[in-house]
């Protein structure tokens, strides 16, 4: 129908809760993406780099994500024969095991490469220093290094300023001895000044959160993930002079909210790619949203959740339908030029109603004609806006519904 983008591919994982409280061999009870305390299973697919998915699988719901990359990647290379692949991840899926596995050279080239996404927070002291630091800053289609304390609020914020070195990875001398190698990897960091806005806004609304917390007096509450907003409420119990108070006083906590800050606007991929440019690595790693999309449209446009099934053999017919329905809706999308939002598609294809007035009459439209419909009807080489379509015009349409295209 389409050609495939198969050298770069992007995975990623998601879960599924179901409503029950007894957990068996596929549904188990484990870290869901919803908060919600019930019997989980995982899922993680691959979407190649037009953003179509490529393959999926799903596994029980205490399972750890991250050794679910090799066997479907690897299911996923001899399938398709591919000889050259990049893999794309987020933080969560980029442990050294799945690195290392996507650091193979043949012949002296690159045959799989990694591009993930990496904590500043979790880099070495020296690592982090040199990501935070405000100077040696360059700009793509600018010479010269730029300090980040001068840049202008104005002029300078839609810019994405970056520096970039190599790093190795820390192995003991034990590990080298053994036959282990170490990782080199090109570390990037970026910085904006309209990604430090939004850094701000979301953790002012966090705090205002925390506020109206500690107002009802529900601060005591554990916190569910590291978003939460009752990380930056402390308490104190004691007076100056060390005596235990009966009553215990919440505020919020000034000096994590600083430490927090010194993040804003910061953001780092790690890479094996030795001639792939800064600039291009960072346009690939930002196509990382449209999967994160694919688990959306599942989930919401598609009713993927809550699952009502029991069989673990319909469990799967469900997602293998979910999925067949994602890989359509995407080629319709590149089919129609990627002009349109999800919801527009979506909506717009539910609203596109026939009726009959009366028996062989025709049909009717019961919509109303828009770009969008227009643009439908000229990518499947028929019509149903005409003010009346006889039997013998539907059927033309049914027929040409059925073909290939």
């Amino acid at each position: 129908i389409l050609p495939r983008r198969n050298d770069i591919l992007y995975y990623d994982c998601t879960n599924y809760y179901f409503e029950i409280e007894q957990e068996d061999e596929l549904r188990k009870y484990g870290k869901s993406k919803q908060h919600q305390p019930l019997p989980i299973v995982g899922m993680g697919m691959f979407m190649d780099h037009d953003g179509i998915p490529l393959a999926f699988d799903i596994f029980p719901g205490n399972k750890n994500e991250q050794p679910t990359l090799k066997p479907l990647e690897q299911k996923v290379i001899d399938d398709y024969g591919i000889d050259s692949i990049i893999i794309c991840t987020d933080a969560g899926l980029s442990s050294n095991a799945n690195r290392k596995f996507n650091d193979k050279t043949l012949f002296g080239e690159k045959i799989r490469s990694f591009i993930t996404t990496q904590s500043i927070k979790q880099l070495p002291k020296y690592l982090k220093e040199f990501a935070l630091d405000p100077e040696g800053w360059s700009l793509q289609g600018e010479t010269g290094l730029f300090n980040l304390n001068n840049l202008d609020e104005q002029t300078d914020y839609n810019k994405v300023f970056y520096k970039e070195r190599w790093i190795k990875e820390d192995l003991s001398d034990k590990k080298v001895k053994e036959g282990n190698k170490a990782l080199e990897q090109h570390l990037i960091v970026s910085f904006s000044l309209k990604y430090k806005k939004y850094h701000q806004k979301i953790r002012q609304s966090q705090i205002d959160r925390a506020n109206k917390l500690i107002e009802k007096g529900e601060y005591k509450r554990n916190q569910k993930n590291q978003n939460d907003p009752r990380r930056f409420i402390a308490t104190e119990a004691m007076t100056s002079s060390g005596e235990v108070c009966d009553r215990e006083i919440p505020y919020i906590d000034s000096n994590l909210i600083a430490e927090e800050e010194k993040y804003d606007g910061f953001y780092a991929v790690c890479t094996n790619l030795e001639t792939t440019s800064a600039e291009e690595i960072v346009r690939i790693n930002k196509k990382r949203w449209e999967i994160e999309e694919c688990f959306r449209i599942m989930k919401t446009e598609f009713s993927a959740r809550p699952i009502y099934l029991q069989r673990e053999d319909r469990i799967k017919a469900h997602f293998i339908t979910c999925f067949a329905s994602l890989v359509v809706f995407r080629i319709l999308e590149k089919k129609l030029g990627e002009q349109y939002t999800c919801d527009e598609i979506i909506n717009v294809l539910r609203s596109m109603m026939m009726y009959r007035p009366g028996e062989k009459l025709g049909y009717l439209p019961a919509y109303t004609r828009t770009a969008l419909t227009d643009a439908l009807h000229e990518v499947f080489g028929f019509r149903t806006d005409y003010e009346i379509l006889t039997d013998l015009s539907m059927k033309k349409v049914f027929r040409e519904s059925k073909k290939s295209r």
